[in-house]
């Protein structure tokens, strides 16, 4: 067994030596390590969210709201962009080095076993558990909590929610999951608990079918997206929210793109359920806090010459609706396009789907040991785009896409979310990437 650590340093350090180990779905470890921390899941009220697409932006909306509310709120996603402190954040304020690494210290004083050789959890076990540890100890009112992979045995399954949520099935991580929609919906809908609500995004038929069977047999309620509750456009050009026992108006959203106006529309439909639990919240805090809801890297613009906008469309779906956000906001804009993928997604659709609508592609490998090299599908993208350009890493093939496009045109990042991190900081300082760019290209 390696050694405890003793600062927080060291214990941020032993957090980074799990990262290599993978997914290993199964609550029986999770459970156990809970166990050892007495439960600290119990501490607080849950909002559970799992799906494909939009999973990361319905928490954004839903915690920004209760947040505007007053309440403590705690918020727990993934995968980071940046930094492995963007997962746990309370109040929008992303946990500091500091207390990171003393909650770390804590949990290992109370499961020492989480030291053993090999590790008995993965490393988003482990952080999953040291977020809900944290929610406790800073006596958070609520959670909201974002599921890694899948939902059935997820680490996050096993905090215990008051409202649950399903935002869009479609397919990805068929290897984990399952090849049909169906089976890929019966893993999101394993969040679901007795009795516990559960609210559903519009879903194809057969992902909608697999979610009500599921409810029935934990008799748990079922709100429907279109049948239940609904957002819809106001004649002034802001949004009006219909749901089961309110009606909310003008609303205006600060998440962009169509798709955004149907995870608003999940977000609100559980803070209904979460106030039947003893949560209520006004009318000014969702209008707030749907206006001050942020979400790096989805649709995240960066204004200068050229604009900058980086998306992490990683999976088909993500693909159409970036695609879709693209033709509504900037229609006829003239855009060329930083891409990496990850060898284990489905990017051929993602492909087909973006690639001819850009001027030029600029292909780079994702900073992940999982990444696809961009000469491996190179002929595939100059079938679909009239210029593409192969380079050795994210900054070289920015630094490309910045200096072919002319005035008034657009950068795009996009394609996998670990390359969207590795371009936000070299979005945020582009000004002085522009004039180095050409030293940089040599």
């Amino acid at each position: 067994m390696p050694s405890r650590p003793s600062t927080p340093a060291e214990a941020l350090a032993f957090l980074q030596s799990l990262a290599p180990s993978g997914v290993r779905l199964g609550l029986d470890r999770i459970h156990a390590a809970l166990r050892a921390l007495r439960n600290p899941e119990r501490d607080f009220p849950a909002l559970h969210v799992a799906g494909t697409n939009g999973k990361g932006s319905t928490s954004a909306f839903a915690a920004s709201c209760l947040t505007a509310q007053g309440y403590k709120v705690g918020l727990y996603t993934s995968p980071h962009l940046e930094r492995v402190n963007e997962r746990i954040q309370i109040d929008g304020v992303e946990i500091s080095d500091e207390v990171f690494g003393r909650r770390i210290l804590e949990v290992l004083e109370l499961y020492p076993e989480a030291l053993a050789d090999p590790a008995p959890l993965t490393y988003f076990e482990f952080g999953t558990l040291v977020a809900l540890w944290h929610f406790s100890r800073e006596r958070v009112d609520v959670a909201v909590l974002e599921t890694g992979l899948g939902g059935r045995l997820d680490a996050t399954t096993a905090a215990a929610p008051a409202v649950c949520a399903i935002t869009p099935v479609s397919f990805d991580h068929m290897d984990y999951l399952g090849h049909t929609l169906a089976a890929i919906a019966a893993e999101k809908a394993g969040i679901i608990k007795p009795g516990v609500p559960v609210v559903v995004a519009r879903q194809p038929p057969e992902v909608l079918a697999v979610i009500e069977a599921v409810a029935r047999e934990k008799g748990a309620l079922v709100a429907v997206q279109d049948r239940d509750f609904r957002l819809e456009p106001e004649p002034s050009g802001t949004l009006v929210y219909r749901g089961t026992r309110t009606s909310v108006g003008q609303l205006s959203l600060g998440l962009k793109g169509p798709h955004q106006v149907q995870n608003a529309a999940v977000a609100l439909a559980c803070l209904e359920h979460l106030e039947v639990r003893g949560l209520p919240i006004s009318q000014k805090s969702v209008r707030e806090g749907l206006v001050r809801a942020k979400w790096p890297g989805r649709l995240e613009t960066f204004e200068g010459e050229p604009k900058v906008v980086l998306d992490g469309a990683h999976n088909p779906a993500g693909a159409e609706a970036l695609a879709r956000a693209l033709d509504v906001l900037y229609p006829g804009q003239r855009i060329h396009a930083v891409f990496g993928v990850l060898s284990d997604k489905d990017y051929r659709p993602v492909l087909r789907t973006l690639l001819p609508r850009f001027a030029s592609v600029h292909l780079t490998p994702v900073p992940n040991p999982r990444t696809l090299a961009p000469g491996r599908y190179a002929d595939e993208a100059r079938a679909l785009c009239p210029e593409v350009e192969l380079y050795a890493s994210p900054k070289a093939a920015f630094t490309g896409a910045v200096m072919r496009a002319g005035p008034g045109e657009m950068v795009l990042g996009t394609g996998s979310l670990f390359l969207v991190g590795a371009l936000r900081p070299l979005a945020q300082g582009r000004q002085a990437t522009r004039g180095t760019a050409r030293a940089d290209l040599d």
